[in-house]
């Protein structure tokens, strides 16, 4: 790992826990023999928990076509993979303290909106199974590596958000000011949590994914996942903003732009879960 990412881990002995839900619902990515049952029953262990994934199956986002009043209901309305993602959005959202630097529910808004882009770029591009079931928890990770580089250095982090308006800007004004970025610090945090090797090295290749060799899919993903957050929360147009911030790595992808900006209309608010998240 990284040097200049670990010293986020020295001073305060500041490593959030990771939740016992996550924890499990994160091996549960590598059993294929885990259905349904299984995961509505380790959501039911954790009644805050519980109440959430409730709150968020019935917004309209995920418009259910009927009544759901328990988990199991949810499971089935929402199937395996969504109803994992949301459980791991709310446990993960409740896993970091409110830091000075960065506001709360911008923060989980952009987290979210990556994770969604993540998850439509990985189905696009054509990624293996194991990538695209895991890309929307990677998309959501992805920026938690600046609440630990806020913790440490408030100030730096705060100044690098007021000029990081431009999508994509994040990892180059880090690069300068710290001597790492964001991912490289949540690729660090992704390793102490015992993530898979894949996604830890996905964090870690995330800030400049062309000059990684053999060339990381995932880390392409989410570069280009974040550059589509940062221009939804400026009010940016998807397609423009890419060509301006990405054009090599986008020629590299041969991404369908046209397609990708059907796709990004259809999916409506890419963080329309946020709000039942943070409550």
């Amino acid at each position: 790992m990284s040097s200049a990412a670990e010293r986020f881990f020295v001073k305060h002995n500041a490593l959030p826990t990771m939740p016992e839900v996550a924890s499990r619902l994160l091996k549960s990515f590598d059993d294929d023999n885990v259905g349904l049952s299984q995961i509505a029953a380790l959501i039911e262990k954790d009644s805050t928990l519980t109440a959430k994934v409730l709150r968020l199956a019935t917004t309209a986002h995920y418009s259910p076509s009927h009544q759901i009043s328990t988990v199991v209901d949810a499971a089935h309305a929402l199937g395996l993979e969504t109803l994992r993602n949301l459980a791991m959005a709310a446990c993960l959202s409740g896993a970091f303290p409110n830091v000075q630097g960065l506001d709360r529910a911008t923060f989980w808004r952009h987290s979210v909106a990556t994770a969604n882009y993540s998850r439509i770029l990985a189905r696009m591009l054509g990624a293996d199974g194991a990538t695209t079931d895991t890309a929307y928890l990677a998309g959501l990770m992805l920026r938690t590596g600046q609440l630990l580089m806020a913790l440490d250095e408030p100030h730096v982090v705060a100044d690098v958000e007021t000029h990081a308006a431009e999508p994509g800007r994040r990892f180059s004004l880090e690069e300068h000011r710290f001597g790492c970025t964001h991912a490289d610090v949540t690729a660090s945090l992704a390793a102490h949590w015992h993530f898979p090797h894949a996604m830890v090295e996905a964090f870690k290749d995330a800030n400049t994914p062309l000059e990684i060799r053999p060339f990381s899919l995932i880390a392409a993903v989410l570069h280009v996942a974040e550059v589509l957050a940062d221009a939804a929360e400026h009010h940016d147009e998807p397609v423009h903003a890419l060509k301006v911030a990405v054009p090599e790595l986008i020629e590299h992808l041969h991404l369908d732009l046209e397609l990708l900006a059907a796709k990004i209309a259809a999916a409506g608010d890419p963080a329309a879960e946020v709000e039942q998240m943070l409550h």
